[in-house]
């Protein structure tokens, strides 16, 4: 969605780098270009204003003109801006001192209220939380069947007293609800509302009379994000006529431009507190400021993506896939370990989603929206195809086996030799990195081990060293060489344990990116 706002802004900012300091026309310049990009991006004019107006007061400061790269620091006014009109910090759920806690959503037909119910479910269910979806949408067709649906995929309750398709009386479930919920110990209500193709009286009046029954302890407001300056002025209306709490963005992920999203926040004086950025119940999670404003600069989102590793990966999995790798050369490490890193990758989210949130991805945007996600599945349909014994000795592979493969699962035979080379290249790699090697082919780089080329420079120099003629001095160096030894047996270049030693254990730095 932001796409077209990352470029201009990249392209801006490109046009600073190696200016010693910023003139007054430099900043002239790069605040006009900020503003046509803020309103090519549907921005609302007030808002495009506002941050004008505070960029260009901060770019003629101290705060830049002393900065050693201005450019830079440029940068980080806007990102601090951004993160300004997005609602500042993160904004979190209130709830109540006694259970249940109860969460209206409103906002007009077609937002996308009834699925994004399914899907707070879901998320505060991985809360911890126990939450009951309340169908008081009786009004358009099937809505309550599809919240029954809805609710069955993500694994929580539903209470739905009326068909729906016009009958049944909203106020009145919404109010039985919170008494069912004390009985059956629900301590979430969530409450599907009705919608309207847009607003009107007889929409605000059943909202405001739903509101008065249950007391919500948090009224959400669910805008489509694809709708652009509307979305403002329909919030703006439903902030006057009913109240809302905070906004949910549904359909992030669409290729409209974002402007309502950059924009609501700002204009409401209400914060985004959820956002919706795909299909499936599990793309959903709570609003960031700082990281979209990162996403939108190109500066990534690590820690998003450090979360979502930890939700997938097992701490205890991840612990033995580096003893493995650890061991002599890494031979431990099997393609069947290799398709259970592939599988769990791949329950992270799409591969170009996953690589979008690394920092500086906008540059190689069109490789990434290239990348064909079934590429995964033919990797997994090949190792599938091997017996059990072809997938702990890939050596054993030859001609006639790798034919069969390719038979098996349907693709050309070399794809199968491309993946077989490709392993144990990748397995090298990762052995000689888990075994304190540091990165190979990187020799100038302190910490990051040794190149081939700088390895058998030393070899060589090694070789050609000679002993000392004195056998005391002789004793002493055959000693020190025996101690280095030993040393390295029981550690690595980086001080890790040896893969024989049962009690090991990652740094506490390094556990929570390996999940």
């Amino acid at each position: 969605m932001f796409d077209t706002l990352s470029d201009r802004l990249a392209a801006t900012f490109k046009n600073l780098r190696g200016k010693g300091r910023l003139s007054e026309a430099d900043i002239d310049a790069t605040a006009r270009e900020i503003r046509i990009a803020l309103l090519e991006a549907d921005v609302a004019l007030p808002v495009v204003r506002a941050f004008i107006a505070n960029v260009k007061e901060r770019a003629r400061g101290v705060e830049v003109s002393q900065a050693l790269n201005p450019a830079q620091q440029v940068v980080k006014i806007v990102n601090e801006e951004l993160v300004g009109i997005l609602g500042g910090e993160t904004r979190r759920l209130r709830f109540a001192k006694t259970a249940p806690t109860v969460i209206m959503l409103a906002g007009l037909q077609g937002a996308g209220k009834t699925t994004l119910a399914g899907k707070l479910g879901l998320w505060l269910k991985g809360q911890g939380h126990s939450p009951l979806l309340v169908a008081c949408d009786l009004q358009r067709p099937n809505a309550v069947n599809q919240l029954s649906v809805v609710a069955d995929r993500a694994g929580v309750a539903v209470y739905a007293p009326e068909p729906g398709n016009g009958v049944g009386d909203p106020v009145q479930v919404a109010k039985d609800s919170i008494e069912y919920a004390r009985t059956k110990q629900f301590d979430i209500v969530i409450v599907d509302t009705a919608g309207r193709l847009g607003i009107d009286q007889e929409l605000m009046q059943q909202a405001a009379d739903i509101r008065d029954a249950v007391s919500p302890d948090e009224i959400l407001f669910v805008v489509d994000a694809m709708i652009g300056q509307d979305a403002v002025n329909t919030a703006e209306a439903f902030r006057d006529g009913v109240g809302f709490d905070g906004v949910v963005l549904s359909k992030l992920d669409g290729d409209a431009r974002g402007g309502a999203a950059l924009s609501i926040a700002h204009v409401t004086g209400k914060q985004i507190m959820f956002a919706s950025n795909g299909e499936k119940l599990e793309d959903f999670d709570a609003f960031h400021p700082d990281r979209m404003a990162s996403r939108i600069l190109d500066m990534g989102d690590l820690l998003t993506l450090i979360e979502q590793a930890e939700k997938t990966f097992s701490q205890e999995e991840a612990a033995k896939m580096a003893s493995k790798l650890a061991s002599s050369k890494g031979k431990d490490f099997t393609l069947d370990d290799f398709l259970a890193q592939m599988e769990q990758v791949r329950k992270m989210g799409s591969i170009s989603k996953l690589l979008g949130m690394l920092p500086g991805m906008g540059q190689i945007k069109d490789q990434i929206n290239n990348i064909d996600e079934r590429d995964v599945d033919r990797t997994a349909a090949i190792i599938k195809s091997m017996t059990p014994k072809e997938r702990a000795e890939p050596t054993i592979i030859n001609g006639s086996r790798r034919a069969r493969i390719a038979k098996g699962s349907g693709v050309e035979v070399s794809a199968v030799k491309n993946l077989v080379e490709r392993f144990f290249e990748a397995r090298k790699m990762m052995s000689k990195m888990a075994q304190g090697g540091g990165m190979p082919g990187m020799p100038g780089m302190p910490g990051m081990g040794g190149g081939p080329g700088r390895q058998k420079k030393q070899v060589k120099q090694a070789k050609g060293k000679r002993k000392s003629g004195n056998p005391m001095k002789r004793k002493a160096e055959e000693q020190a060489a025996a101690a280095r030894r030993e040393q390295a047996a029981q550690g690595g270049a980086l001080g890790l344990p040896a893969p024989e030693d049962k009690n090991f254990e990652l740094p506490d730095e390094f556990k929570k990116f390996m999940g």
